[in-house]
């Protein structure tokens, strides 16, 4: 069995048989040579910090496509938020930067959350009278907005995990709790929801044909992977799937 069938297929048995990917699907494949995956997202970075090092951690890589998903910290982390107005320009100015150097770029919307769970770590007042789910509506809104503006690709992932991910405290949640990884996380995704997110990832890609030469993942904590292996984020997974 290759990769991809692996990886598909563990994610098809933690979620039953409701997994819409076009696995299936023939479609035209560009070459691939030396195909390699650079995880850029580190741990609580908001996009001031992404801005900050964009030059380092992805431009000075050459990446023919940036895969990026940046606003989590921005609109639900009390201690490292940024207002909307400056996120909207700080997302411009990092896709208009990445484009500006010759990156193809791939962004993703926000993830969806267990509520309870984000609020035992950050105070309600935080989020007004809105609440984070509709923070994190606007902020999808932004990325949206942003990638028509710019024509970027944009792969809706956030609806993807609403649609299958069972978010929530069941063991079968594709994010992070007690009951599958003994954590009040609600943020981040488990194994199995990385593996989602790689297989949605490559089928975007080649569906579109994107370059596949050199990839660089530029993100947070979703990017970087917190609770697994540094086998099982999903550039990791992206990568074997590439590679196969």
């Amino acid at each position: 069995m290759n990769r991809r069938k692996f990886i598909a297929n563990t994610a098809l048995k933690a979620l039953g048989t409701a997994l819409p990917l076009s696995l299936n699907a023939a479609r035209r494949r560009p070459p691939i040579n030396d195909t390699f995956v650079i995880n850029a997202g580190i741990a609580g970075h908001n996009t001031r910090q992404l801005l900050k090092r964009l030059e380092k951690d992805c431009l000075s890589h050459q990446p023919e496509l940036t895969i990026l998903l940046a606003g989590t910290n921005d609109s639900l982390n009390s201690g490292n938020a940024v207002p909307p107005d400056e996120y909207a320009a700080n997302m411009l100015e990092l896709v208009t930067r990445i484009q500006d150097c010759g990156s193809q770029v791939l962004m993703m919307t926000l993830l969806p959350f267990h509520t309870p769970y984000l609020l035992g770590r950050h105070p309600a007042a935080f989020f007004g009278t809105e609440g984070p789910e509709k923070k994190r509506t606007a902020t999808n809104a932004i990325i949206q907005h942003t990638a028509s503006a710019r024509q970027t690709a944009l792969l809706d992932v956030g609806r993807l995990f609403r649609q299958i991910g069972n978010i929530g405290t069941d063991r079968t949640s594709l994010i992070r709790n007690e009951a599958n990884s003994q954590a009040k996380d609600g943020v981040h995704p488990t194994a199995d929801g990385y593996r989602v997110m790689a297989l949605a990832l490559y089928d975007h890609i080649r569906y579109h044909l994107l370059p596949t030469g050199r990839i660089v993942c530029f993100g947070d904590s979703i990017t970087q992977g917190i609770g697994v292996t540094a086998e099982e984020n999903y550039p990791a997974y992206l990568r074997r799937l590439l590679l196969d």
